[in-house]
């Protein structure tokens, strides 16, 4: 296991990039095709790209983003504190710098750009940086990264144009949670709110038209305070498209120019498609099935572990994946993040399956898991391959096709049995505490470990790298062990573009299209 902890006395951004890039967030790239010149950026025409979940209930509200939709939507017309850059490394956004100012990282001081304007010409100042995170923190708040900024006692302006963040205790990673794509920076109202429902932000792009779960539209916003380095493009048109066969369709026959998300049972046919690249990048994005801990049968232990050791993870991997992914071990941590466990890789084993089910008292069990193909192309027939490799066992599997329509609003963290798609967040803590922490709103499998919880808020303010390193291995065993969710793999981001949209050497891998930023990175050669 390599890590390296950017925590120490007096931490910069100049020392967290360094950190970012030695624990391991540089890995996923992308190369761009041999022999062939790449032509430099230059601005102009209509970048459309068809994206693949998009839902009617789809809204504007930060608090409540969910679907690649509005996840990519933000990074278009919105910018945040901080960003993973396409070397999947830390970098600034609306914040040119940071500094902790205290020894154990529970104060941070950020310094704004002092040129960044919202679209409707309002300057960015502290004040909007203030509204636009307290929108998602306190009693009230509904938001899903709430527990995320728990620690967080205040937050006060040095100025117009710096923040200060003052902490219960250390958080080295404060910088990279603040990329977090519920965060954006929103005009602040007088008292004290956000003005989130027209869409308006301080991003690369301005919104001109937005149907819920169908398309948006953009145009370059010209008073983006980065726009020297990027926003190449005229205009965004976004399309829903959660058809896989209409994505591959549009992208072939040059109807959009570029995809978020292709059929990998095509991906290699596509591949050679006269016109087409595609982008295939090593990722944390991972699948989860998350059990219900709290609901029957799986509030047993034992039918948690029969499930997992039923799985035969390489398996699919090889026909879902086709070979594009690495397996999982029911946790969420990748091997490309930063203190990544090497746990023993659990592997199929029925006669240990059948020992657990026949402890939790079943000779033979019978469940239903919910699932839609916009999680993962191929994300139904993964569930059904999961039924024939768990039959054996005595387990009685049935899949049932959601539609994609409503599937987080109905079925996600409402059902006690799902598929769940998860993008790679930037550090386990950010993981962690987002979806595995006692209370969480986004704690999809409603588990709950006392230990695993004493050692996530130690871990957050260590100091000591090893030590820091031998509690997120346990909480990775734990998570194996007790945790209520299946990990099956971690998947390749793949999608796909015209030949003419260029790209540098490296892309972001958390989401599709270089982080969901090639919508201002990239340029039409």
């Amino acid at each position: 296991m390599t890590y390296r902890n950017p925590t120490r006395h007096n931490i910069s951004r100049r020392g967290l990039l360094r950190g970012a890039a030695a624990t391991g967030l540089a890995a996923g790239f992308a190369g761009s095709l041999p022999g062939i010149a790449r032509a430099a950026p230059s601005r102009g025409g209509v970048f459309r790209v068809g994206v693949h979940d998009g839902n009617s209930t789809d809204s504007w509200d930060p608090a409540t983003t969910s679907s690649i939709l509005m996840i990519h939507s933000s990074h278009v017309a919105r910018a945040y504190l901080t960003e993973i850059t396409n070397e999947n490394t830390l970098g600034p956004d609306l914040a040119t710098d940071w500094t902790a100012l205290a020894d154990d990282a529970s104060e941070w001081r950020f310094e704004l750009a002092r040129n960044a304007t919202f679209h409707d010409g309002r300057a960015v100042t502290a004040k909007d940086v203030i509204a636009s995170i307290n929108h998602h923190r306190g009693p009230e708040s509904t938001s899903a990264v709430a527990p995320l900024l728990a620690d967080i006692i205040e937050i006060r302006a040095d100025g117009d144009h710096a923040v200060i963040f003052s902490l219960t205790g250390g958080n080295a990673d404060l910088p990279y949670l603040l990329s977090d794509y519920h965060l954006v920076i929103q005009p602040g109202k007088e008292d004290g709110t956000i003005d989130w429902a027209n869409g308006i932000g301080c991003g690369p792009y301005k919104v001109t038209e937005f149907k819920a779960g169908i398309r948006a539209s953009f145009e370059r916003h010209d008073g983006w305070h980065r726009a020297d380095s990027g926003a190449w493009f005229d205009a965004i048109e976004m399309t829903v498209l959660n058809d896989p066969n209409a994505r591959q369709a549009a992208i072939v026959t040059g109807d959009v120019d570029a995809v978020t998300d292709i059929d990998l049972k095509t991906a290699d046919m596509l591949a050679r498609a006269p016109g087409v690249i595609l982008d295939d990048v090593a990722s944390g994005t991972h699948i989860t099935m998350p059990m219900f801990c709290d609901v029957a049968p799986f509030d047993d232990v034992n039918v948690r572990l029969a499930l997992k050791h039923a799985m035969d993870r390489q398996e699919i991997v090889d026909k879902i994946l086709f070979g594009r992914g690495t397996i999982g071990n029911d946790h969420p941590i990748a091997p490309t993040m930063p203190y990544h466990a090497d746990l023993p890789q659990r592997e199929q084993d029925l006669d240990k399956a059948r020992y657990h089910l026949k402890k939790a008292g079943h000779d033979r069990l019978s469940v239903e898991i919910s699932v839609n193909d916009t999680l993962l192309s191929g994300a139904t027939n993964m569930c059904s391959l999961f039924a024939e490799q768990a039959r054996p066992a005595g387990i009685d599997l049935t899949v049932n096709q959601e539609p994609a329509d409503g599937y987080w609003s109905s079925v996600w963290l409402k059902k006690p049995f799902c598929v769940v798609s998860w993008a790679a967040r930037p550090t386990p803590d950010v993981m962690f505490s987002l979806a595995y922490k006692a209370g969480a709103e986004w704690n999809e499998s409603h588990w709950e470990n006392e230990r695993f919880n004493e050692l996530l808020l130690k871990a957050k303010s260590e100091l000591d790298q090893e030590l820091r390193a031998e509690m997120y291995a346990e909480m990775q065993s734990l998570c194996r062990d007790d945790g209520g969710a299946i990990v099956p793999f971690f998947r390749n981001r793949t999608s796909a573009r015209r030949d003419n949209v260029m790209h540098e050497d490296s892309i972001a891998a958390v989401w599709e299209l270089d982080g969901a930023r090639g919508y201002h990175r990239w340029w039409f050669a």
